[in-house]
């Protein structure tokens, strides 16, 4: 232990022990104490040392109680060959308070014994709210860790997306930096990637075969560069996208033009080479939704037939899990119940829990987020923007600058916000299926718990920050 800095060892007081490179815990009621508070400060806002070693035992001490970084592929074949029904995996984006808001999602799997659930952060995301990989996979362990949850985690990259703008003037580069971003996420613990290739769909061809072309020889690619990174002993659960969320509703026929042009080119590429796990697909929902005037949320007109077809289709041709449906957080309650029933594999959300946080947030606090706005994000403004639909839409930019703020809001109000997301969490896992989920979790994932090595001994840089220009999530 004698390479750890000295906060480290004091946070860790007789609970953890580091001998030669070696973690042993020795009280593991500890980890679900103030003791975890304390590592996971220093692994988000400790000096580069710091945040090295406090991420390492957070990681190791997870591993060496059962708690660990998972793919979630298994799980979702067997979603695809009929052993799994009647759930949709929430696929959830936290982009500030990051700790205390995934120790509500602990604790509410706990409660309704689930795991089916899966924490993402975008490309975008990783860049504006300041949470690299690493980081962000720190925080949801030791999150886990803190509630006393237990089994696999599946942690996601989404949207590690192909700017189709940039792609255009120099493909190879944009290619390159999201391969860069994949190679940073493994090394730190995503083994779950939606690869989103999907902006390169071209519908100026006549055929859907050519539309779709790009797509699916651009995230062939990328599969066979995550494929090559792989822990071993995992497969990463790969996901595909046949269109861009806020288009044109996908059909049954995109889907076929794009997996069979996919599953022929992986094939000819890298024979037997394991491929997606699931494909998200657009049936009328935006990012964030479309806010009005007012501020209030545009109704959204979801078809549900769509999503029940594609998913069909993609399970009994491709042996996928489903379709993945992007954009639902903004939903009205009532839609919820109808995605297992429909038996669409996973949905995404992220700014309904932004929002949650912005409504609680202090008042001061959050006129001074509106402030930096104003200054920072002032030429995002697009012509006849309301103030309500400016802040609306640019909001989500302020939780990297505001950070510590976010971290540091007066305990009762962490408890309010908590109570909160509690009944939120609650209400949405139960809609989804979740609840019961823990055993099918555990049947289909074993692991393997990857162990890292300790900082200073060959391990990633865990800061490393490839080009992060900003992509939709």
């Amino acid at each position: 232990m004698s390479h750890a800095p000295e906060s480290v060892r004091r946070a860790l007081g007789a609970a953890i022990s580091i001998e030669a490179g070696h973690l042993s815990v020795k009280d593991a009621a500890k980890l679900a104490s103030p003791l975890m508070d304390d590592l996971v400060r220093l692994a988000v806002f400790g000096d580069p040392v710091e945040k090295d070693w406090a991420r390492w035992v957070i990681w190791e001490a997870a591993r060496a109680v059962g708690t660990y970084s998972a793919s979630i592929h298994d799980f979702y074949m067997a979603r695809g060959r009929g052993d799994v029904k009647g759930v949709t995996v929430p696929a959830m984006n936290i982009r500030g308070a990051t700790y205390d808001t995934v120790r509500s999602i602990w604790r509410t799997a706990l409660k309704l014994d689930g795991a089916a659930i899966i924490l993402e952060i975008a490309r975008s995301e990783i860049a504006y709210t300041e949470q690299r990989p690493a980081e962000y996979v720190a925080v949801i362990l030791a999150a886990a860790l803190r509630e006393g949850y237990r089994g696999p985690v599946f942690i996601q990259g989404d949207h590690f997306q192909v700017n189709a703008k940039k792609y255009k003037v120099d493909p190879a580069t944009e290619v390159a930096a999201v391969k860069a971003l994949a190679t940073e996420a493994i090394a730190g613990g995503f083994y779950n990637i939606d690869l989103d290739t999907s902006t390169l769909v071209d519908l100026a061809f006549p055929t859907l075969a050519e539309q779709q072309r790009l797509n699916y020889e651009v995230g062939v690619d990328l599969t066979r560069h995550v494929r090559g990174l792989e822990p071993k002993g995992v497969t990463i659960s790969l996901g595909g996208e046949i269109g861009e969320v806020g288009t044109e509703n996908s059909t049954v026929a995109e889907l076929q033009a794009f997996m069979d042009g996919y599953d022929r080119t992986l094939e000819a590429q890298a024979p037997g080479m394991v491929g997606l796990s699931k494909i998200s697909v657009q049936s009328g929902t935006s990012h964030g939704g479309v806010v009005l005037a007012d501020g209030s949320i545009k109704e959204v007109a979801l078809d549900f037939k769509t999503l029940e077809d594609l998913s069909r289709v993609a399970r009994e041709q491709y042996g996928l899990s489903g379709a993945v449906q992007h954009g639902a957080s903004t939903l009205p309650d009532d839609a919820f119940y109808h995605f297992p029933r429909t038996e669409t594999a996973e949905i995404h959300l992220a700014t309904g829990f932004q929002n949650m946080m912005y409504d609680h947030m202090p008042a001061a606090l959050r006129a001074e987020i509106y402030e930096w706005l104003r200054a920072n994000a002032a030429d995002e403004r697009k012509a006849g923007d309301s103030d309500e639909q400016f802040f609306y839409k640019t909001r989500k930019k302020a939780f990297g600058p505001f950070k510590k703020q976010l971290w540091a809001l007066p305990a009762d109000l962490k408890a309010t916000i908590a109570a909160a997301y509690d009944a939120k969490f609650t209400f949405l896992f139960e809609n989804l299926g979740v609840r019961g989920t823990s055993a099918a979790v555990r049947r289909y994932v074993k692991g393997p718990a990857i162990a890292m090595p300790a900082p200073g001994t060959g391990g990633p840089s865990v800061d490393a920050a490839p080009d992060d220009h900003e992509a939709g999530e």
